[in-house]
């Protein structure tokens, strides 16, 4: 009789500890299943484009491109002086059936070229100015080394952003870009009404943007537009601090 009650008191023992156990690990999957995820980029951007919502007009207030501006930009880095000129270019280029305008961007490290590239910009009826894709030239030693960088929406599975909105909501986010692995720049609105000073100017009314990309966590920049002038004042790296500044700017 007692060893029959010692084989019912280890089974009762062993019955409690399984269903502790069962317990524990049904309380561990709930509990891993309901904890918040991060972000997740999926395949399902696909904006729809109607190329008669477009125009290569540029009007938006904190961003005007009328052909023939110029603007000049400078930042003091690790690796020397960096000078980048931006002109917007006679001509455009039709993509997804929507004519864009040429914006060019050169930059140069030490008097010496090291990247060419040409931006696809349209503005749509909202005032929106969409980002159509870039053709990019990058150069060591004067010579072409690469296109790195290079994407066009509607090729590819690349698809079009959103540059910079006409109205900006501080909390708002979205993508610039998007080309799978290559390309998917994103822009939050973090400020507005910012007063900004440069060795240029002081501006006023500006808003400020963070810009970064899950490609690569560690480039992260604050961007700051402004009315005044219709275009970038100022490029703050988040990481090091390094500033681009608006030095010049030619109206045509």
């Amino acid at each position: 009789m007692q060893k029959k009650s010692w084989y019912i008191l280890i089974s009762i023992a062993a019955a409690v500890a399984l269903i502790g156990s069962v317990w524990c690990w049904q309380y561990k999957k709930v509990a891993v299943n309901e904890a918040p995820l991060p972000p997740v980029v999926t395949d399902e951007y696909r904006p729809v484009i109607n190329p008669a919502d477009f125009s290569t007009t540029i009007t938006n207030s904190y961003f005007t491109l009328p052909v023939g501006k110029k603007m000049m930009y400078e930042e003091q880095t690790a690796d020397g002086l960096e000078k980048i000129e931006i002109e917007i270019e006679p001509g455009t280029r039709n993509i997804m059936g929507v004519e864009t305008l040429i914006y060019r961007d050169k930059v140069y490290l030490e008097g010496v070229l090291v990247e060419d590239t040409m931006d696809y910009l349209a503005q749509d009826k909202e005032g929106n100015v969409w980002y159509f894709g870039e053709d990019v030239n990058n150069y060591e030693n004067g010579r072409l080394q690469d296109h790195a960088g290079s994407w066009i929406a509607g090729t590819n599975g690349a698809q079009p952003g959103i540059w910079i909105k006409a109205a900006h909501v501080v909390g708002d986010s979205y993508r610039q870009e998007y080309y799978k692995g290559e390309a998917e720049d994103m822009r939050d609105v973090v400020a507005v009404d910012q007063t900004v000073s440069t060795k240029y100017a002081t501006y006023t009314d500006c808003v400020k943007m963070y810009d970064w990309t899950p490609l690569d966590p560690n480039s992260r920049e604050h961007k700051y537009y402004c009315p005044g002038v219709g275009a970038l004042v100022l490029n703050e790296n988040a990481e090091t601090g390094e500033r681009a500044e608006l030095t010049q700017i030619v109206l045509p």
